[in-house]
């Protein structure tokens, strides 16, 4: 038995044992024990052997998705098993896109049921001949995650049915979410047996593993993960009734990149980061992309397509050829509808065939001339529902019969035996027009596959009995509720609950004319054509390499539990502040300026009862009381709740109104920081904000001396801040003329005299401890929001200038981790009223060892 560590998966499946410690430097690490890397050294190798070419010097890429591209067959004998590529599956097909030089491992799970005496060997089989990692489930484990958690609870409601009573997807079942959790770190267990974490990238498909992201991203910070998403994702309405929903969308936000079929899926998703985890997005450059404890997670938004060398070559077969003769012999004098749906009850079958109903009924002469051939895949969940949904089908097919059928003449032809690929591909060839009507579909690559077979080949051309020369033409009649429905802008879109308009829509397609039909289907083919599975792969895969392009130069680390687990990445000069070195340095130094904000500084935003507790007042006092230190506190409160609030901070500095007032302690005068001639320009601006008040609700008006401010802190988080937008372009054009400045910030719209700022304080504060021959060897900056960058950007531009000591030790922090002129940061309030309580504590230390000297 060989005893040694292997770097890879691949190199034991290859039983190469030869080369191992002595390949290139894309060596992956060594998995020694669970969770624990250790890296080998191999940069000083001279072996010849190191130069010969190997697949681990190739770029990788590790495709994760619920099932392999593979077929398995129990061999005749019983003895074993027969594997071959499924060429259907997407997973296989969009190797295409990756490029020759990339090497794909796939990871997922098998269709055949493995006994466990024979999983080593197949295992090893896989590897070895695919490339392949399989997971094996136990039975049990796979029915409460696939058919119970994945069919019953995600794919409902994903497709906006919502489990109302126990017979519309059942309640919620926590143990089948950790049957899906459970799964979901199963297939994380199989990535790391293969993975070489700095140099590979991860793929994860669909909602099956959802919470994978999370487990990869656990064991290795900086892995280059991304994930896409195939079914819709529903609307914040719908999504939020789900009770794991923080856990999915936390789990997601550990991809570097997630992607959606369409702009509809991906605004649902950032809807519910915004209004659950209280995440904003914004637009760089034409990317989408969502800050997230110091990472950007970019969202890419782009269909999937098919596979044109597969289509294209099951169209040159044989038997392609003789069945479209065979079919076109059978329809002769007919027109074709055609309809392809998986029967389950989202595909709206039925509703096609009750549209096709009210065709015969309201357009008689449609009557023996059209025929509607729907094929009906097997559903892939099971229960009632699929039940139910057969039961209607066939009912609704035999009534249209019976009731329009002659002899010689069937209007609804049901087909509900599997087919082969060349025979579907048949039935595209023979139909007019292609119906897909689905209630809520993903993507659905239906239409395409239709748009591609119907522009043909010279073999289809003759047994179609059309001219090669004649410019080829397609209808289609789509639903609005299906993924594709947005790139066919030459499909006509229908409603599919609307039974009425389904039906005028297949007759309008009926007789739209030849060349306009032409032109559609030049449209379309243009665009199928191009937008393959291998351009969407290649374009996820460029975007991918994109999102990780600054994984090494940032610093990360992951915090959290469980699925709560989030890494946080930094810009190496962006770092927390460190409690201990602050209060070294503090009690070092014997010129102190102190300016601190309060609102989301001292009192968290959230906090309904604003005013100061007595531990605050308690560390403010310690602070002024030191002759060492001046302390100013900038906010952007009026003059009169600062002095209130504050009346027992005597030595206390307070500027107001984010420094239109500011006095040095309460022994003196208010003094206005700016020169303002008149405050006219309110009586223009006031109106505009009622106006904007009435129509949001939960937003109000905040009259300070000196400013307006709008808060929609309380409104609706989209509503709030589109209306923050108009309010903030209504304002600066009403205002051009006026003398003020028009800012936006932390759910606040703020009108106020051009000049005045919180950097303001900040200089002059500077500027009069340096008249006063106390020049600061200290200073200490701490604010949350965008007000407070101006008093950032002066206290580090100072550090050059006459204002500030040579040596001078400067501390600029904001709370939290998002982009700032700070240096520094601290978590939240607690983390900042912690701080402050240390820097008093040595103030009061200070004060008692020179009581005690004196003595």
């Amino acid at each position: 038995m060989v005893s040694r560590s292997y770097s890879n998966l691949l190199d034991l499946a290859s039983g190469d044992t030869s080369t191992f410690g002595r390949v290139g430097k894309r060596l992956p690490r060594v998995m020694t024990v669970a969770g624990i890397i250790s890296e080998l050294d191999d940069d000083n190798c001279n072996s010849v052997s190191s130069d010969v070419p190997s697949s681990i010097s190739q770029e990788r890429m590790i495709i994760v998705g619920n099932q392999l591209p593979l077929l398995a067959h129990r061999r005749s004998d019983g003895g074993g098993w027969n594997f071959s590529w499924d060429e259907d599956s997407l997973l296989l097909q969009l190797k295409d896109g990756l490029g020759e030089d990339v090497e794909v491992i796939y990871v997922g799970c098998l269709r055949e049921e493995i006994d466990p005496s024979e999983q080593d060997d197949v295992a090893q089989t896989l590897l070895e001949t695919f490339k392949c990692v399989p997971a094996f489930l136990p039975p049990d484990l796979f029915t409460r995650f696939y058919h119970g958690f994945c069919k019953q609870h995600l794919w409902p409601l994903f497709h906006y049915m919502l489990p109302l009573s126990p017979d519309l997807g059942g309640r919620f079942d926590r143990s089948l979410w950790q049957a899906y959790v459970s799964v979901n770190k199963i297939f994380a267990d199989k990535v790391m047996e293969v993975i070489n974490p700095d140099d590979d990238f991860v793929w994860v498909h669909d909602y099956h593993l959802m919470v994978l992201p999370t487990f990869l991203r656990k064991r290795f910070n900086r892995m280059k993960l991304g994930f896409f998403l195939h079914s819709p994702f529903p609307s914040s309405e719908i999504y939020r009734t789900l009770p794991v929903r923080d856990e999915l969308l936390r789990a997601l936000l550990n991809s570097d990149l997630i992607g959606f079929h369409t702009f509809d899926y991906a605004r649902h998703f950032l809807s519910c980061c915004s209004r659950m985890l209280g995440l904003a997005y914004q637009s760089k450059r034409g990317y989408i992309g969502l800050e997230y404890y110091g990472r950007t997670v970019s969202i890419k938004i782009l269909p999937v397509g098919i596979h044109m060398g597969q289509l294209r070559s099951v169209m040159n077969l044989p038997e392609t050829e003789s069945r479209v003769a065979e079919l076109m012999d059978t329809f002769k004098g007919q027109t074709v509808l055609l309809g392809v749906d998986d029967m389950d009850i989202f595909k709206g079958i039925s509703l096609k065939l009750l549209a096709m109903e009210q065709l015969l009924m309201q357009h008689l002469h449609w009557r023996g001339k059209v025929v509607l051939v729907q094929i009906a895949n097997p559903a892939r969940g099971r229960g009632r529902d699929v039940q139910e949904v057969q039961s209607e089908t066939y009912s609704t097919a035999e009534r249209i019969n019976a009731k329009f059928g002659r002899p010689g003449y069937k209007p609804v032809i049901l087909i509900d035996t599997p087919l082969q690929f060349y025979e579907r591909i048949s039935y595209y060839m023979i139909a007019e027009c292609c119906l897909v009507t689905a209630v809520r579909d993903g993507m659905n690559l239906i239409p395409y596959e239709y748009i591609i077979c119907r522009h043909g080949n010279e073999k289809l051309d003759v047994a179609l009995q059309v001219n090669p020369s004649t410019l080829k033409k397609s209808m289609l009649v789509v639903s609005e509720f299906i993924g594709c429905s947005p790139s066919l802008s030459g499909a006509i879109r229908v409603n599919p609950w609307n039974i009425d308009a389904v039906a005028e829509a297949m007759d309008s397609a009926l007789g739209v004319p030849e060349s306009e039909k032409q032109l559609r289907h030049e449209k379309h083919y243009r665009y199928v054509s191009t937008h393959d599975v291998g351009y969407w792969a290649h374009s996820f895969l460029q975007d991918l390499e994109r999102s990780c392009r600054d994984h090494l130069r940032r610093r990360c680390w992951g915090i959290g539990f469980g699925l709560g687990f989030r890494v946080i990445a930094l810009d190496p000069n962006f770092r927390k502040l460190s409690v201990e070195h602050i209060v070294s340095a503090y009690k070092r130094t014997k010129n102190r300026a102190i300016l601190l904000d309060y609102d989301g500084t001292m009192m968290p935003q959230t906090s309904i009862n604003k005013i100061p507790n007595p531990e605050a007042i308690g560390f403010l006092n310690s602070l002024c009381r030191d002759p060492k230190n001046v302390v100013f506190l900038v906010s952007g409160r009026d003059k009169t709740t600062l002095t209130e609030w504050f009346s027992t901070c005597e030595k206390l500095g307070i500027a107001a109104e984010h420094g239109y007032f500011a006095r040095l302690n309460q022994d003196e005068d208010w003094e206005t920081c700016v020169n303002v001639a008149d405050f006219d320009w309110k009586q223009t601006a006031e109106p505009v904000m009622k106006l904007y008040t009435e129509t949001t609700d939960g937003s109000t008006i905040e009259t300070k001396e000196s400013a307006l401010v709008w808060h929609y802190q309380y409104a609706d988080p989209d509503f709030g801040s589109c209306q923050a937008k108009e309010l903030l372009d209504h304002l600066e054009s009403v205002l051009a003329n006026e003398p003020v400045s028009v800012k936006s910030g932390q759910h606040i719209v703020e009108v106020k005299p051009q000049g005045v700022s919180k950097g303001l304080v900040a200089e002059r504060l500077l500027s009069t401890m340096q008249r006063k021959g106390m020049l600061p060897d200290f200073v200490l900056c701490i604010g949350d929001d965008r007000s407070d960058e101006d008093m950032f950007e002066v206290i580090t531009s100072a550090v050059e200038g006459p204002s500030l000591s040579p040596v001078a030790e400067v501390f600029a922090c904001t709370v939290g981790q998002k982009p700032s002129k700070a240096k520094y940061y601290l978590e939240d309030t607690t983390e900042i009223v912690r701080m402050l309580q240390g820097l008093a504590t040595a103030s009061d230390q200070a004060a008692r060892s020179s009581s005690q000297l004196s003595h």
